[in-house]
């Protein structure tokens, strides 16, 4: 005869999935070089160099055959480089303690991240409220700095 889980240590996972669009481009680069010095202490030739990797950086589009006028890039990093999506990473480190903070975990790959949660079965028939709040409302207010 087979038997059915019916312990009270049943769980389900739940899932939240956070995309930041254009996320790379949207690096302020004053924020990342502050985080770099107060959070991993970076500083001197390293923090110069890292401000000048960044700095004077310019684009511009071709489309139809046609060159569109150079713009300054103030914000981003350069995704076809090694260094660009590391320093995404550390810039958005602080995330990840908002998550571990509040008893969660989370993972990422480039600018996608996943935040897990296992939330207890209850039996009821009324909806019952697994996903902190308090989490949605940290995260969202991180992401409005960003």
């Amino acid at each position: 005869m087979a038997r059915t889980n019916t312990g009270v240590n049943r769980k389900h996972p739940l899932l939240a999935l956070l995309d930041l669009s254009a996320a790379f481009d949207r690096v302020d680069h004053d924020i990342l070089l502050s985080r770099l010095q107060s959070r991993y202490g970076l500083d001197g030739a390293v923090l110069a160099w890292i401000r000048s990797f960044l700095s004077d950086r310019t684009q511009r589009v071709c489309f139809g055959g046609r060159l569109s006028a150079e713009i300054a890039l103030i914000f981003g990093v350069p995704q076809g480089s090694v260094l660009g999506p590391l320093l995404f990473l550390l810039y958005t480190a602080e995330l990840f303690d908002i998550i571990a903070s509040l008893g969660l975990t989370g993972h990422s790959h480039a600018d996608d991240t996943q935040v897990y949660l296992s939330a207890p079965v209850v039996e009821s028939q009324q909806p019952q409220p697994v996903w902190p709040n308090v989490s949605s409302d940290l995260i969202v207010g991180w992401g409005r700095t960003v």
